[in-house]
């Protein structure tokens, strides 16, 4: 049998870092870890292909070579799947479709020939069997979620890891928490389901075979979500490995931000090498918390969390929502003021976006308050345009004030300030610094060239740089980098649908 996974490329988002990965000499930010898992459970005699789309093009041998054409997606590839399903069903290959897209929306894809419902290891034997015999069914699916002790290593010869600016590990599913917007319990429930120590080990040993070294990201929903095992039995095997091999590997990952209220687990993390963090912050606003059910960030100065945290060595980055119920005009501001003070220099703020199959879907349907996005190609601006529910405030107040998050959190005065607040609480701890490599030099020169000579706000650029230099001079290098930054997120404020209708520019 011949396989070909494809990968579809992601829509211009916060996390689709183009144009700072081409100046670092990197395609994409990561590589595609559902397919590569995938790959792995089939068959070891089958040959498999696989094409990542945000590095490569898919090409018409690559489908005719194949028998079977797998694909998997999240929600920010959408239109990037429809794409590659009609084009190759066109060229007469059957598609099999899974992965969470799929998996919450899979009713706008009903033309897929196979779709699959839930996690791989759960159905991938019944699949292979029926793949084999020429028996493929239009729908599998599965209640089960499934033991990640299943899960095999990653198939990372089928990428070259050379194009990713980080590369992935999942180490648990599952996250213990419920928030109302988020579809993690559903794809993954409340309950962390993790793979064993050797598992772990032996996919760290993979990555370092393959001649990775570098950033490692740590995709689990909640990383931090079973606390007593993570301190007592998967971190120290991380410390053991990476002390053995001289820290090859810098990590990352996903918390909540009760990571603030475990000062043990924080130092135990970082001496096994984590130095960043991404936390649902979502909002400053009680209110808003208490809407969407995030009660781990309430009752809590969530300001002083995020500079406790950064304090231990991590910098924080951070996702915020606009268009709670609760929101009131005020909200734009307060977003801004939070931002700000809390030195999370990466912000990614987004509009309330009502995922299929979630508490917040259900409710708004109750409600009669979902609305069908407009079809692509559709030039007229419409208020709702971004949105996929009936706001409480003014569809044009919301987006409006959307706008005036981001063209200020990333106009220049504001994100350099942001910096500084940042490198005066950060306190790294002191491990042997990575070697220096190629796309380490790419990225020096770049920042001086594009941020201290050829953008505007240069001044701002020089005047953090040198207050680095005698203020925190052991800093400097973050100095440098961070900045790179804003030459992708200040392009954020130009998504195509605002042109017209906003007609605004950074200062």
């Amino acid at each position: 049998m011949k396989i070909l996974l494809v990968h579809p490329e992601y829509e211009d988002t916060f996390w689709n870092l183009k144009r700072v990965l081409k100046i670092l000499g990197k395609k994409t930010a990561y590589p595609p870890l559902g397919l590569l898992t995938v790959a792995a459970l089939l068959p070891k005699e089958w040959e498999k292909k696989l094409i990542d789309m945000n590095c490569d093009n898919l090409k018409d041998e690559h489908i005719a070579w194949a028998d079977y054409v797998f694909i998997s997606a999240i929600i920010g590839q959408k239109e990037s799947a429809r794409n590659i399903i009609d084009y190759v069903q066109k060229k007469g290959k059957p598609v099999v479709v899974g992965g969470s897209l799929f998996t919450t929306g899979w009713e706008e894809f009903s033309h897929a020939d196979t779709i699959v419902l839930g996690e791989a290891e759960e159905l991938c034997s019944i699949i292979i069997n029926d793949l084999m015999n020429g028996t493929l069914k239009k729908i599998y699916s599965s209640e089960k979620y499934p033991d990640v002790k299943k899960s095999p290593v990653p198939l990372w010869n089928l990428v070259k890891l050379s194009n990713y600016n980080s590369v992935c590990i999942q180490l648990s599913r599952g996250c213990p928490f419920n928030c109302e917007f988020c579809d993690v319990v559903v794809l993954n429930g409340r309950l962390p389901r993790m793979k064993t120590r050797e598992q772990l080990i032996a996919e760290l040993d993979s990555l370092y075979d393959s001649g990775w070294y570098g950033g490692v990201f740590f995709v689990d929903d909640n990383f931090i979500g079973n606390k007593v095992k993570l301190k007592r039995e998967y971190l120290p095997a991380i410390i053991e490995w990476q002390k053995k091999r001289k820290y090859p590997f810098t990590l990352s990952t996903q918390v909540s931000i009760d990571l603030a209220d475990d000062f043990n687990l924080m130092k135990i993390m970082n001496n096994a090498g984590f130095t960043t963090v991404f936390i649902g912050i979502e909002t400053p606003d009680p209110a808003g918390l208490e809407e969407c059910g995030k009660y781990q960030n309430k009752n809590r100065d969530l300001v002083e969390a995020v500079k406790t945290i950064q304090r231990m060595g991590f910098e924080v980055n951070a996702g915020f929502i606009l268009g709670f119920d609760s929101d009131k005009d005020t909200i734009f501001k307060n977003q801004i003021d939070f931002i700000q003070k809390s030195g999370i220099v990466c912000a990614m703020v987004g509009l309330l976006n009502v995922s299929p199959k979630t508490r917040l879907y259900k409710r708004l349907k109750e409600s009669n308050r979902l609305i069908e996005r407009q079809e692509a190609g559709n030039n007229n601006f419409s208020e709702l345009s971004e949105l996929n529910f009936i706001p409480k405030m003014s569809a044009a107040r919301l987006l409006d004030g959307y706008k005036e998050v981001l063209t200020t959190i990333y106009a220049p005065e504001f994100y350099y300030a942001r910096i500084k607040t940042f490198l005066r609480e950060f306190k790294p701890k002191k491990i042997k610094p990575p070697k220096v490599r190629f796309y380490h030099l790419r990225g020096l020169f770049s920042s001086l060239w594009f941020l201290g000579i050829r953008e505007n706000g240069r001044h701002y650029y020089w005047n953090l740089i040198f207050w680095s230099i005698f203020k925190r001079p052991g800093l400097v290098p973050y100095a440098i980098g961070l900045p790179l930054g804003l030459l992708h997120f200040k392009t954020l404020a130009w998504v195509k649908q605002y042109n017209d209708y906003f007609r605004f520019s950074f200062k």
